[in-house]
């Protein structure tokens, strides 16, 4: 069914309901994980046109990243991590067409109205735009 799976972390309490379910269906699929972490922040927009060093943003996502491999891995799952900078959307897709992913797991906030048109960017830009399935999960309320 699925060989590979792209897991768009958060690094947030988001992914408290992410993990789980993707560990859920790799099992029954036997499939490999990619994680995925998008730092955003200032300095990771900048940081290769300005020559930055790593901010601490970026430093903190990579630990958390290998932090989530690890675990997985211990769990018996094969995966590999990439943390990228930028616009979270576009690295996504950039990722799964990359790495031949077969599905897309990421959360979503359930933001609605305004909300959603100001916080949900991501999603929408990459639902509009895969050529895989995405499997979404609700994140929980914080």
């Amino acid at each position: 069914m699925f060989k590979k799976i792209l897991v768009a972390l958060d690094h947030s309490k988001a992914d408290e309901a992410l993990l789980p379910r993707v560990k859920d269906l790799a099992s029954l699929t036997r499939a490999d994980i990619l994680l995925l972490h998008v730092s955003h922040g200032w300095a990771a927009r900048w940081q290769e046109n300005l020559n930055l060093e790593d901010s601490q943003e970026i430093k903190e996502d990579r630990e958390y990243l290998d932090k989530v491999g690890d675990e997985l891995r211990g769990l018996g799952f094969r995966v590999t991590s990439r943390h990228s900078t930028g616009e979270p959307a576009t690295e996504i897709l950039k990722a799964a067409r990359e790495e031949d992913c077969d599905l897309i797991a990421m959360t979503t906030h359930g933001h609605r109205l305004i909300s959603d048109l100001i916080y949900g960017a991501t999603i929408t830009k990459v639902r509009h735009e895969s050529n895989v399935p995405l499997f979404l999960v609700r994140a929980r309320a914080e």
